[in-house]
């Protein structure tokens, strides 16, 4: 049994409050020491805008945990005292979806901070399977970019969704991408693709976040802020002319998650393009679809990642080939209301990774 303190939240508009509560394994399930937990933008899409939780309040939010396995419930044994990831997404893994391999709509998946309690807590509990192991950080082999524990919660969704995204996409040298928004999940989409060989754009009102963009992979950073859908365009084909790929080999990778960035992308598409929306938003768009028809375009949803596709993204990360620290900023779990208000002002350039105090 442990006993932990967690920041519940029980109705919009209302801070977050600490309370304490116990929690015990039952069969399968674990119990993680949180390293950190961060700050997603659907985190606050349950706080500001009114997206409904489906585990009713209150509730623990928080899907972007890593830490360590402090208790085991029967048949999970072997994960005892082990560094871990957990999927923001977790298959039951049993039922027809799994088994077809559409995990990622399985209809007893587990979202932490959504279907159960989540991370931002010293403790959670969740199911086992679908847990990514982490390596010995400490040995240089195997973590040569120097990630701690803590800063590897934003495989867990930041990395991962992109990931899978990409993944799906099959994108590779002579391939486009062109992500829309450039932060959080978009800074590594950038370089994810980028790692691929492929070659990329970034979209963003955020001249800082571009600016990083550029550091990591992106051959072209536009302030969509500044310049109007022509120009936008005309700038995507000129990269791609500049390096000879087809329409049909560009793939645009919506990571805003607004409606602003949404109009964007799909006015990108082109003959044989693909969209894929990866960012959220509850808001309504109003979009012309005959342009998937007479481009004979593609448009794609992509939720979360499959756990089999944890260890290859975090190997991307403990290899250096997706930078985490520039993008991300640790705070103590204690500051979670400042925080959150400070993620939903845009006063936060970095995604945040909250960190329980001993």
């Amino acid at each position: 049994m442990a006993v932990l303190r967690a920041w519940t939240f029980r109705a919009q508009g209302e801070p977050m409050v600490e309370e304490q509560r116990t929690e015990i394994p039952a069969r399968g399930e674990v119990i993680v020491k949180v390293a950190g937990c961060g700050i997603c933008h659907t985190d606050l899409g349950y706080c500001y805008d009114g997206v409904p939780t489906r585990k009713a309040l209150p509730l623990t939010l928080g899907h972007e945990i890593s830490g360590v396995v402090v208790e085991c419930g029967p048949g999970a044994e072997e994960w005892e005292g082990r560094a871990v990831v957990v999927p923001a997404v977790m298959p039951c893994g049993s039922c027809d979806a799994c088994a077809s391999g559409h995990g990622s709509i399985c209809p007893k998946q587990i979202f932490p901070g959504n279907d159960v309690h989540g991370g931002f807590a010293t403790h959670v509990r969740v199911p086992a399977l679908g847990l990514c192991p982490v390596p010995d950080l400490a040995d240089p082999r195997k973590n040569p970019a120097g990630i701690d524990l803590a800063s590897l919660a934003v495989l867990a969704d930041a990395v991962t969704t992109p990931y899978q995204a990409i993944e799906r996409a099959k994108l590779g040298p002579g391939d486009l991408a062109v992500v829309v928004g450039a932060g959080g999940v978009g800074g590594y989409a950038v370089q994810i693709a980028a790692a691929r060989g492929a070659t990329v754009a970034a979209i963003d009102i955020d001249a800082g976040k571009l600016a990083l963009a550029a550091q990591h992979g992106a051959a072209l950073t536009l302030r969509a802020d500044e310049l109007d859908f022509k120009a936008i365009r005309n700038a995507v084909r000129g990269l791609a002319k500049d390096h000879g790929i087809p329409s049909y080999r560009w793939n645009l990778f919506e990571c805003s998650g607004t409606t602003a960035g949404q109009n964007t992308a799909f006015s990108l598409v082109e003959h044989g393009s693909h969209l894929w929306v990866v960012g959220f938003t509850a808001k309504k768009l109003e979009l012309r679809l005959s342009n998937l028809m007479a481009f004979d375009a593609t448009a794609s949803g992509n939720w979360g990642c499959l756990p089999e596709l944890y260890p290859a993204a975090l190997e991307l990360v403990l290899s250096g080939k997706v930078a985490l620290l520039p993008f991300t900023e640790k705070r103590p779990l204690s500051s979670i209301n400042q925080s959150f208000a400070d993620v939903h002002a845009h006063k936060a350039s970095r995604r945040i990774v909250l960190v329980p105090q001993a």
